[in-house]
């Protein structure tokens, strides 16, 4: 009874960390962003940052105190570096959504619906096993398109936004030419029809292929839980750190680096992070995937909805046909979680390893030689009942 209690209580605990996931890392957005234009490479840099805290230092700290199944090789550190990478640009994907002014409130609930199905399908791909996909399978991806589609449609509309120190400046001035055109603060049919969608595709694509390429990378250590996260955060400090600093030279932004824009930035961050750790937990308790998944990625889009709205303050905006719409896709994302074709279970049970911070988590099995590859079908079937997700979904993360 203590551990279901634990399972839960984990559970749980990731569904607020990844619903908070969005909307943190939007309102750094615009903080540093001078208020009412977001920024996209300084938050970026920020959540960069925060998974490399927690997937580099802290498995380093780890492995330097007690001992760790398995052992570096160069395979796995290329596999789970190349895992790293992808939800870094998974990551980017969510930012440039937001830098295009689409709001919290149904970008993570899109990117959180679809990341699951395009980690399935890659999956099956790997394992070929298309063939035993069944209609309730199908019929879940069915649910994420409607659903998808009712989100997109349906969405509330998003509050325009003052810059840092707009009210003062009205108090003195009138002229309309001082202050910036509405047309200015919200999104352009552009943004709307292309950019956005683009961006959240971006993110939902390198999220989903994010969970097998990391067991990859586990299965070639050994079943190694710690050294693969390692290299995941080391990929995220190459590619959201090192490389986008020097961009900032040459790409002007509004706004710059403040206290209030690097705090959000780094809780968004952190939230995608710490929360692929309460996945972590709730296997290491006896959590199966089965349930464990589809509750999270049920949850975590309900958390970011209700956040996004009353941190906004358009709760009114809702309109019923939204939310039917995102129960819709959360249904969908469910049903291919659980229905997702599987391969007969190894004799021995398998182990469930820890994942990048906001993205979901993958498995590695004790049993198996890394370097069997009789079938493929084992490397990825537990990936199908534990798709992102996951550090970092982020995620990882570190949701990355």
């Amino acid at each position: 009874m203590r551990s279901v209690l634990l399972v839960l209580a984990f559970v749980a605990f990731t569904m607020i960390s990844w619903g908070l996931y969005g909307p943190a890392v939007h309102e750094g957005q615009y903080q540093l962003g001078g208020g009412a234009y977001p920024s996209s490479l300084r938050p970026f840099i920020c959540v960069g940052l925060a998974y490399f805290l927690i997937a580099v230092l802290v498995p380093l700290l780890t492995l330097r105190s007690k001992s760790e199944q398995g052992n570096w090789t160069v395979l796995g550190a290329v596999w789970a570096f190349l895992a790293g990478a992808v939800g870094a640009l998974g990551a980017l994907g969510m930012v440039l959504a937001f830098k295009f002014r689409g709001d919290p409130v149904y970008v993570m609930p899109l990117i959180f619906g679809l990341a699951p199905v395009v980690n399935t399908f890659f999956a099956m791909w790997l394992a070929r096993t298309f063939k035993e996909a069944r209609p309730l399978f199908f019929s879940g991806v069915i649910l994420v398109a409607v659903g998808a589609a009712g989100v997109l449609s349906f969405k509330p509309a998003t509050p325009e936004r003052s810059p840092v120190g707009a009210s003062a400046q009205a108090e003195t001035t009138t002229d309309p030419a001082t202050t910036p055109a509405a047309s200015a603060q919200q999104a352009s049919t552009v943004e709307k029809l292309v950019k956005i969608p683009l961006s959240i595709a971006l993110a939902a694509l390198c999220w989903g292929a994010y969970g097998p390429l990391l067991h990859k990378g586990q299965m070639r250590m050994a079943g190694s839980r710690l050294r693969p996260f390692l290299c995941v955060g080391l990929a995220y400090f190459v590619i959201a750190v090192l490389l986008p600093l020097p961009l900032i030279q040459f790409c002007r932004e509004p706004g710059g680096f403040n206290f209030s824009g690097i705090t959000w930035s780094l809780a968004g961050g952190a939230a995608g992070a710490i929360g692929a750790l309460g996945i972590v937990l709730a296997f290491n308790f006896g959590g199966r995937p089965v349930y464990v998944m589809p509750l999270v990625f049920g949850g975590a889009p309900i958390v970011n909805t209700f956040t996004a709205v009353l941190t906004a303050g358009n709760s009114s905006d809702l309109s019923p046909l939204f939310l039917a719409s995102l129960i819709v896709l959360i249904a969908g994302s469910a049903t291919v979680l659980v229905f997702a074709p599987r391969q007969a279970s190894p004799a021995a049970e398998p182990r469930l390893s820890e994942s990048l911070p906001g993205e979901p988590p993958t498995p590695a099995t004790s049993e198996r030689k890394p370097d069997d590859e009789t079938s493929p079908g084992d490397d990825c079937r537990e990936d199908l009942e534990d798709t992102l997700d996951d550090d970092d979904t982020v995620m990882q993360e570190r949701p990355d």
